[in-house]
């Protein structure tokens, strides 16, 4: 039934769409080229989500592909007809005028050109956009850099570099090349710790294998540290036994130890420099909602110092805020991802930051600090779903540590 209905939907808009077409290019020919491509975009959409459904792997490159192009074609047809709808209105408004003082001219006048024209250019801007997020965009790396002061951080560690990247989502990425770009951008920060916040994978552990010799490139000579994202457990596509889910994660995570990953689950390891100490702690995913809650704060800090100095890896930023900011212990840096920014958004820095995500995450991108505590919620190195990005680029963020009271981001 959820098939008929989008099905429908799916028509109204091309229908409206195509009102526009038909009044800048009478010619049937080139309107029914256009419907059939259209429908090509559906029937391949339907074939590749079924394929992905019924392969238990569910996103892969093509699937993404098919669901980015219904995605354009979607919203192409929306912008249209939104705009070709608020004409219809005043037509009708018109044309119901015109019969209460009998005019004798067409009730309903025609649909002018003009406004079918700027239908068509309003429509081809996110269309565009979209298609252009999925070609470049999603190996658009960004290197975000931040300096964060610390009144209370050890005097060894002054100058102390954190490399993070996030949401990997492996089994989304079609181009070896930019993928191994992106891990070169990594080692050329010259950090002494990087660390992953999870989101390996889309599903399952398989999608890793033709990218750990990749990631294993990454360097750091203090060490390589990562948790697990929602997407790590499997949770979203069907397993033929529980043993067949449990062996996919033990999987992956011997994945981690081959891409030379230290996998922190609800655990702390101790950063030792000129005989001082920082203290590193990773819990495993803990969502708002409906999103795994394994995460375990006090076990994995069990072992801290009340007074050290502390950096938490924590894959869901709704963490941060409903978890980490009230409990007893001061965590002064934290490291998430997950919410990619939505992949979709505008940032001009200084003057706008804006994506639809911001609807649903209060932490959704960059840096933020309350109560004399800092969060960088990573923007994600991969992708998901739509398989492409536009204004909120793939990110990879060096945040040095500062000992003294000016922060500068």
């Amino acid at each position: 039934m959820r098939w008929v209905i989008f099905i429908a939907f799916y028509a109204f808009f091309g229908a409206y769409a195509f009102q526009a077409l038909k009044t800048l290019q009478p010619k049937a020919w080139v309107w029914w080229l256009i419907s059939i491509a259209w429908s090509g975009v559906l029937v391949f959409f339907i074939a590749q989500f079924a394929s992905g459904v019924t392969s238990r792997i569910g996103v892969t490159p093509i699937t993404g592909w098919a669901f980015g192009l219904l995605l354009s074609v979607m919203v192409f047809k929306i912008t249209a007809t939104s705009v070709l709808l608020s004409e219809d209105l005043v037509r009708f408004v018109v044309a119901g005028f015109r019969k209460v003082i009998g005019d004798p001219a067409p009730l309903l006048p025609g649909r002018r050109k003009f406004i079918s024209a700027l239908a068509l250019g309003i429509a081809s801007l996110p269309f565009g956009a979209l298609l252009y997020g999925m070609y470049k965009g999603k190996y658009n790396y960004k290197v975000l850099r931040y300096e964060l002061y610390f009144d209370d951080l050890p005097e060894a560690f002054d100058g102390f570099k954190i490399t993070q990247i996030s949401d990997i989502h492996s089994g989304s990425f079609d181009d070896p090349e930019k993928v191994a770009y992106g891990v070169d951008l990594v080692n050329a920060e010259k950090a002494d710790l990087v660390v992953f916040t999870g989101d390996l994978v889309n599903n399952s552990a398989v999608e890793m294998k033709p990218w750990v010799d990749v990631f294993a490139q990454i360097s750091a000579p203090v060490g390589k540290y990562s948790i697990l994202g929602n997407h790590d457990y499997g949770d979203y596509i069907e397993w033929s036994s529980d043993r067949q889910k449990a062996d996919n994660f033990a999987d992956l995570v011997h994945t981690h130890e081959k891409i030379g990953f230290d996998l922190l689950r609800n655990e702390h390891r101790v950063i030792e420099k000129n005989g001082q100490q920082i203290h590193l702690i990773g819990v495993e995913n803990w969502g708002r909602g409906r999103f795994i809650k394994k995460g375990d704060l006090a076990l994995a800090s069990a072992q801290v110092p009340k007074d050290g100095f502390k950096v938490l890896l924590s894959h869901d930023p709704s963490h941060w805020e409903d978890v980490v900011l009230k409990d007893d212990t001061h965590y002064h840096l934290t490291l998430s991802g997950h919410t990619h920014g939505m992949q979709f958004g505008v940032e001009i820095p200084g003057w706008i930051k804006w994506s639809p995500v911001q609807w649903r995450y209060t932490y959704w991108a960059g840096l933020y600090q309350e109560m004399g505590q800092w969060i960088n919620v990573n923007r994600g190195f991969g992708f998901i779903g739509y398989p492409g990005r536009v204004g909120m680029w793939p990110e990879i963020t060096s945040i040095v540590l500062k000992k003294g009271t000016k922060t500068v981001a």
